[in-house]
C-alpha cells in the first residue's frame, strides 16, 4: 500500500496536480485483497474522494485496460482526472511466479492444475507449438531477450543490466522446454502510476501530455478445446485499437509489448500485424527490436525480461515507457524519434485463457 502511495504522489507531482484533483481511481492485483475490495481499501488508504472506480483484472493487460476504461469514463462525463496505480512485492515475498503450483480456484483448475499445469509450462507449450507450425527456433526467441538486455544496460534501475548474446540465452538452463531461463521475465518488487485527464484539465497543465488515440480489448480462451496455441487475442484488441486511432501497425514508431516470456512478445508482434503469422521469428532477427534504429524498437527500459515486473502485471510499465518515448524522455541511448507509440498487454496464459489490451498513443505535436 505504501508503494501505491509513493507512485501516486510521483505521478501527481509530474503532472502538476494535487490529490484533491483526482476524481477516479483504478487498480488491480492488490494481493492481500483479492476479494475484489481492493479499490475501496486503496481509495481509503490514499484518501481519495472519487466518483468512479475500476478494478478490472486481466493480469498483465490490466493496466492497459484501465487506460482505455479511464478514457471512456472521461468521455461519458463521469470524471476528469483518473489515477491508475500499480504496486507489488512478489520478490520480497519469495513468490515462485509462473512456476509454482496454485490452489484449485475455478472449475477450469479442476481439469488443469491437478495435472501440474503452471504458467511457465503453458507458455512452453505455446512456444513448442509455434516452433512445430512455423519453424521458429530457440535462437530467434533469444533475439528478443538480447534486444531487451541491450536496452537495460542504459537503465540504472533495471534488475539485469548486463547485455547478453543469443548463445547466452540458449545455453541458459531449460525451465520449460523449449523456454530457457533467459526466456523468462524477472520477478521484482516495484510499482508505477499514470494519470488520464480530460481535454479541459489538459488545457490547464504545463506538463507535456500524450494523447490516447485508440484502445481495444479482447478475451482469448481455449474454445472448448479448439485452441490455437500460436494465436492470441491481440489479433482482436490490436485491430480495435488501430481502427479507433485511424492508423495501422505500419505507422507505429515504438512498441511497448508485454514480455512475460519471449514467446509472448513473438506472438503479439505477429497478432498485432507487424508481420504475418509465422514470420515473427524472422522479423525479430538482426536487431529489429533494438532502439533507436531497429524496424520496431521495443521495451526500451529493458521490459519485464530485464528491468521489472511488479505484481506480475507489466502493463503499467509498458504505458509509462511509451509515454517517455513520445515525450523524448527515454534514456538517451535508446530514445526513438517517435510520434506514434503502442502499448500492449497480455494477461493470464496464452496456453489456456487470457486477456489482451492495446492502446495507441500519439505525441502532443502529432
Amino acid at each position: 500500500m505504501q508503494l501505491h502511495a509513493e507512485v501516486a504522489r510521483g505521478a501527481l507531482a509530474d503532472a502538476g496536480l494535487a490529490k484533491d484533483d483526482v476524481d477516479a481511481y483504478f487498480t488491480a492485483g492488490v494481493p492481500e485483497y483479492e476479494s475484489g475490495l481492493s479499490p475501496l481499501i486503496m481509495a481509503d488508504y490514499l484518501g481519495l474522494e472519487v466518483s468512479y472506480a475500476d478494478t478490472t483484472d486481466y493480469g498483465g493487460s490490466s493496466y492497459i485496460s484501465h487506460v482505455g476504461h479511464a478514457v471512456s469514463a472521461i468521455r461519458d462525463g463521469k470524471c476528469d482526472v483518473a489515477l491508475i496505480t500499480l504496486a507489488g512485492r512478489p520478490r520480497s515475498r519469495g513468490q515462485a511466479t509462473g512456476s509454482g503450483a496454485r490452489s484449485i480456484r475455478s472449475a477450469q483448475d479442476s481439469f488443469e492444475r491437478i495435472y501440474g499445469a503452471t504458467n511457465i509450462g503453458m507458455y512452453g507449450m505455446a512456444a513448442k507449438r509455434h516452433m512445430h507450425e512455423h519453424g521458429t527456433t530457440p535462437e530467434q526467441l533469444a533475439e528478443i531477450r538480447v534486444a531487451a538486455s541491450h536496452h537495460a544496460q542504459y537503465n540504472e534501475d533495471a534488475m539485469f543490466q548486463e547485455p547478453v548474446t543469443v548463445d547466452d540465452v540458449v545455453e541458459s538452463r531449460v525451465v520449460s522446454d523449449p523456454l530457457h531461463l533467459l526466456d523468462c521475465c524477472v520477478i521484482s518488487d516495484g510499482g508505477g502510476a499514470v494519470l488520464v485527464v480530460s481535454e479541459d484539465v489538459r488545457s490547464r497543465l504545463e506538463r507535456e501530455c500524450v494523447e490516447v488515440l485508440g484502445h481495444g480489448e479482447a478475451v482469448g480462451h481455449h474454445r472448448a478445446g479448439r485452441i490455437d496455441l500460436t494465436r492470441t487475442a491481440a489479433e482482436q484488441s490490436g485491430t480495435r485499437a488501430f481502427e479507433e486511432a485511424g492508423v495501422g501497425p505500419e505507422h507505429v514508431d515504438y512498441a511497448s509489448v508485454y514480455d512475460s516470456f519471449t514467446i509472448t512478445v513473438l506472438e503479439a508482434i505477429e497478432d498485432l500485424g507487424f508481420c504475418e503469422k509465422g514470420e515473427g521469428g524472422t522479423f525479430v532477427e538482426n536487431g529489429a527490436l533494438k532502439a533507436p534504429n531497429g524496424d520496431l524498437p521495443f521495451n526500451t527500459d529493458g521490459g519485464g525480461l530485464c528491468s521489472n515486473h511488479p505484481a506480475n502485471r507489466g502493463g503499467m510499465t509498458k504505458v509509462i515507457e511509451a509515454v517517455r518515448q513520445l515525450r523524448g524522455e527515454a534514456n538517451e541511448e535508446v530514445q526513438v524519434d517517435a510520434d506514434l507509440a503502442l502499448a500492449h498487454g497480455t494477461g493470464g496464459s496464452i496456453g489456456t485463457r487470457h486477456g489482451a489490451a492495446t492502446v495507441v498513443l500519439g505525441g502532443e505535436d502529432r
